[in-house]
């Protein structure tokens, strides 16, 4: 069976690019609907995203490539998303992501096992007078210390 969007989200991805003089224009907010429809945007969801803006499968693959926002593969409950850029770095990030490793017992790109969390490595969260920084979920977590982490991680349901 062919995926295809719910109605409603396919509502959502009309309304989206209608709002645009081209359709192409559209391909970030789709893909967003597409990884919360499907969970990630798999092969599939970037030519069900190309088929809905007339592009080619390619390019919608190109864009998901690109931006690290995208889940090219199923991920946790949880996305844990570690600043590695200088300013970052210079503030303690090294130690920050290897916390997490050996709290979370796996390695950037990894899933723990019981699905809850994914972590990852990315390029900038566009925090760089509050680093180190963290994003959960699209949730920034600044200034951080190994101790507030640990806080945030235990406060998630």
């Amino acid at each position: 069976m062919a995926l295809e969007f719910k109605p409603a989200a396919l509502e959502e991805c009309r309304r989206i690019i209608a709002k645009y003089p081209r359709k192409r224009s559209a391909v970030l907010p789709v893909l967003y609907v597409a990884q919360r429809e499907f969970g990630y945007v798999s092969e599939e969801a970037e030519a069900l995203v190309a088929k809905l803006l007339d592009l080619h499968a390619e390019e919608v693959s190109g864009v998901v490539s690109f931006y690290t926002m995208f889940h090219r593969q199923p991920v946790g409950r949880y996305v844990v998303e570690v600043c590695r850029t200088l300013s970052c770095a210079l503030m303690g990030a090294d130690d920050i992501a290897s916390h997490l490793r050996k709290r979370l017992g796996i390695q950037p790109g990894e899933t723990t096992p019981d699905g809850r969390f994914t972590l990852r490595n990315v390029e900038c969260l566009a925090s760089c007078g509050t680093g180190p920084a963290v994003q959960i979920n699209g949730v920034y977590h600044e200034n951080l210390t190994i101790q507030a982490l640990d806080r945030i991680l235990d406060s998630l349901p």
